[in-house]
């Protein structure tokens, strides 16, 4: 009897073992998925940002996070200065502008049409 106990308790033993090791196979698949559906989309979508951003000159049209449209008067290290209406300008920061989507598509079909 006291053999039977012994042996299921090993048994139970091994069984947890195999247990730990296929959660973590699942949990390092879930990291593989999350990282190329998730991660790494998102980073390659801030490295474009970033280049469009430090791609700017004075006189694109620019959009700010607030949803300010303006025209960029002076570019800065940091900032850029806009011009939203005759004689108003506003100094805001690289981070919240973004090129205008009407401009962005209008490049775009020119570039396809040449």
């Amino acid at each position: 009897m006291l053999n039977l106990i012994l042996l299921q308790a090993d048994a139970a033993a091994g069984q947890a073992a195999g247990n730990q090791w296929s959660f973590w196979v699942m949990m390092i698949l879930i990291f593989v998925v999350f990282y190329i559906f998730m991660i790494r989309p998102q980073t390659k979508r801030q490295k474009e940002l970033q280049k469009q951003r430090e791609s700017m000159k004075k006189g694109d049209k620019v959009v700010t996070a607030g949803g300010i449209y303006g025209e960029i008067k002076e570019v800065q290290e940091n900032t850029f200065i806009i011009t939203i209406a005759k004689d108003v300008t506003i100094k805001v920061s690289k981070e919240s502008v973004f090129a205008d989507a009407a401009d962005a598509q209008q490049e775009e079909k020119k570039k396809i049409s040449d």
